[in-house]
């Protein structure tokens, strides 16, 4: 599996497929893409599996958990931003056979990651008074901020791991990814039964049992991933932790320069996730929990494009860094394909069995059980529709960073997630009075924005530097 010890300079993934045949872009799209996406898969359905533990518990201990999963991921995904850059970077130095261009990108991606985690432990210790400034219900912010406070623990090992995957996704073995986080959905179902609801003998320790075990569950992650990269043959000939403490600032530099549009562009989207759960929030605690069931599926559906995207950032950035711009079109025309065809498969899937699909997430003996059903439905059939224009806009910022453009895809982002996505989200649900279906409604024309500018963009680099290489 991990083949030859590797020489300075490498051979290029997929080199065997006939350059410029469809049929060649499509299996190599998707012998990266699948493991990619069945690791995206994996890695969200560690966190489903808590969520519907959890709400066995009941509607309060479920809506704290959907504020407590978005408070740690919008941390998360922010820092994650710098794992992004590092993809496109050591894809690039792959794709052009610079293999210390690789071992330094990785170094420093993990430098960051380290400095990130300390900058971020402030926010962990404020978390309940950062809820309840922002109108969220007591009890549900304490609980809330009880789980934070154990979880923050597995922010490092988390993006370390993010890190690493940049290295086994670039020289083609994104397969380890998949095996790894398939092993620890397992491993985190197992102990948030146990701990959670109080199995096999152990005491039943609710949501403190799902924070423990969150932890765990990443630093096993990463460690494995570790043990791969450290007993492969090629991948321990980047020799990634021998003088680990070593600086490279211009890999550092390039880490952040990148990073940092990357993190603000992902955050825009994330956060108009979590700014949603907050103004849902505001309106009622059967409410957040509906919504809570609408994003976990809308989530599930998002990690198909989204390993796709990260497939779309290599497979772009090694042709890039090799300067066959045939390849590069071919490629993204490829990977668009693959993954409109997927994302509209989910939204017929959503608009057709949306009770069925929100009854996996809630106990229907409890309470308000119904209740939450009902509010959830027309939601996720509103999650359906936009599942198209999510999966092309997440594609598309995935190829813009095989090209390292990040800048303006940032401001793009801003715009069409904040002053056009939430703007339409708050005025349908308060001013309009249309509610909760209102906020989801302002999700996909925020989505549908930013889908037409980031493929307009590529559009126009990729056209762009076309001209400049024939000249």
């Amino acid at each position: 599996m991990c083949g030859n010890v590797m020489s300075q300079t490498m051979p290029l993934p997929y080199a065997d497929h006939p350059a410029g045949s469809w049929v060649s872009h499509i299996r190599a799209t998707l012998s990266l893409g699948i493991p990619l996406i069945g690791a995206q898969l994996a890695q969200l359905g560690i966190h489903t599996t808590d969520v519907i533990i959890v709400g066995q518990l009941g509607a309060v201990q479920l809506a704290a958990m959907v504020l407590a999963g978005q408070f740690f991921f919008t941390i998360f995904v922010f820092g994650s931003g710098f794992s992004i850059a590092v993809i496109p970077m050591v894809a690039q130095a792959y794709g052009r056979g610079d293999a210390v261009s690789v071992r330094r990108s990785i170094r420093m991606g993990m430098w960051v990651a380290i400095l990130y985690t300390l900058v971020m432990s402030p926010l962990f210790f404020n978390a309940e008074s950062i809820l309840l400034a922002l109108g969220q219900k007591p009890e549900v912010a304490a609980l809330t901020a009880h789980y934070v406070m154990i979880s923050q623990f597995g922010l490092l090992p988390a993006l370390l791991f993010a890190v690493l995957r940049a290295l086994v996704s670039a020289t083609g073995r994104a397969q380890i990814v998949l095996y790894i986080t398939l092993g620890i959905l397992v491993l985190n179902a197992v102990l948030a039964y146990a701990l959670v609801l109080g199995h096999f003998g152990l005491p039943r320790m609710g949501m403190t049992g799902a924070a423990i075990v969150a932890v765990i569950v990443q630093w096993v992650s990463f460690i494995a991933m570790v043990a791969y990269i450290q007993t492969c043959e090629e991948t321990k000939s980047y020799e990634l932790f021998v003088r680990f403490w070593r600086p490279d600032w211009q890999a550092f530099r390039e880490v952040v320069q990148l990073g940092l549009p990357i993190s603000i562009t992902v955050l825009a989207e994330v956060s108009l996730f979590s700014a949603a759960s907050l103004l849902m929030g505001r309106i009622g605690t059967i409410e957040l929990a509906a919504h809570g069931i609408a994003l976990q599926l809308a989530s599930i559906a998002f990690m198909i494009p989204l390993g796709l995207s990260q497939a779309a950032t290599v497979r772009v950035g090694l042709a890039h860094g090799r300067g066959n711009y045939p390849e590069l079109v071919r490629a993204s025309i490829t990977v668009l394909g693959i993954a409109s065809v997927l994302s509209l498969t989910g939204g017929i899937l959503f608009l057709t069995i949306p009770l069925q699909l929100s009854s996996a997430f809630i106990n229907e003996t409890t309470p308000d059980a119904a209740a939450v059903l009902a509010y959830a439905v027309p939601l996720v059939a509103v999650a359906g529709i936009f599942q198209l224009v999510d999966g092309l806009q997440a594609i598309a910022a995935g190829l813009l960073r095989g090209l390292k453009d990040a800048r303006v895809p940032m401001f793009m982002a801003l715009i069409a997630y904040w002053p056009i996505g939430f703007f339409l989200a708050w005025l349908l649900a308060f001013p309009l009075g249309v509610g909760g279906i209102g906020i989801w409604i302002g999700f996909l024309m925020g989505l549908g924005s930013a889908a037409v500018m980031l493929c307009g963009r590529f559009y126009l680099k990729v056209r762009g530097e076309m001209q400049k290489a024939r000249m």
